[in-house]
């Protein structure tokens, strides 16, 4: 069942102000959407992961839902945040495989499944792109969040914008010019 834009922004608001009922009605709908955005991710994924989508999505589902002083502006804000914990348990997750490994076989994703990216055959390094995406964001925030909402979040340009509060053209410009820095970054 799909719910409008403005159903999910009325329940969060609601749910901010301390209906409880609101957060009742919510919770099936977020956690369909939250679902689908893992699973958009994980069909980018390379085999051999062993955290699946719906993991994830209980995860970010729990700290989200814990979230008690957020005041919940609309839906693309609750999404934005969604994906900035989806990218934290994902790093979280690496760092725990490396620590049990002692640094062998880091985890892999590749940038290049995600829309409009040049093909490259150069898999990355989460944690690579993790810290890279910390430097970024030490010059150019903006980037780093669109970078999280697109990569992370699954959220699309106009998704991406509404979250941003900026315009479509701002993220697709900002979108390409950060995928070249961290093309280049983690060469």
């Amino acid at each position: 069942m799909s719910h409008a834009p403005e159903d999910v922004t009325s329940m969060l608001i609601q749910w901010s102000e301390g209906d409880p009922e609101a957060l009742n009605r919510l919770l099936p709908v977020i956690y369909d959407e939250l679902h689908r955005i893992a699973e958009r991710y994980f069909r980018k994924e390379r085999s051999g992961n062993t955290l699946q989508p719906t993991a994830l999505v209980n995860e970010v589902y729990l700290r989200l839902v814990n979230q008690s002083d957020i005041d919940w502006q609309n839906r693309a804000h609750f999404f934005g945040i969604a994906a900035t914990n989806m990218r934290r348990i994902l790093v979280e997750r690496a760092r725990a495989r490396n620590a049990a490994k002692r640094g062998h076989g880091n985890y892999r994703l590749d940038l290049t499944l995600v829309s409009d990216v040049p093909d490259t055959n150069n898999p990355l390094d989460l944690l690579a792109l993790d810290r890279a995406l910390e430097e970024l964001a030490t010059f150019d925030p903006q980037q780093c969040r669109i970078v999280e909402c697109k990569f992370f979040g699954g959220l699309s340009i106009e998704e991406t914008a509404e979250v941003l509060g900026v315009s479509p053209a701002t993220v697709k410009r900002d979108w390409a010019l950060a995928k070249a820095w961290l093309f280049r970054e983690l060469s």
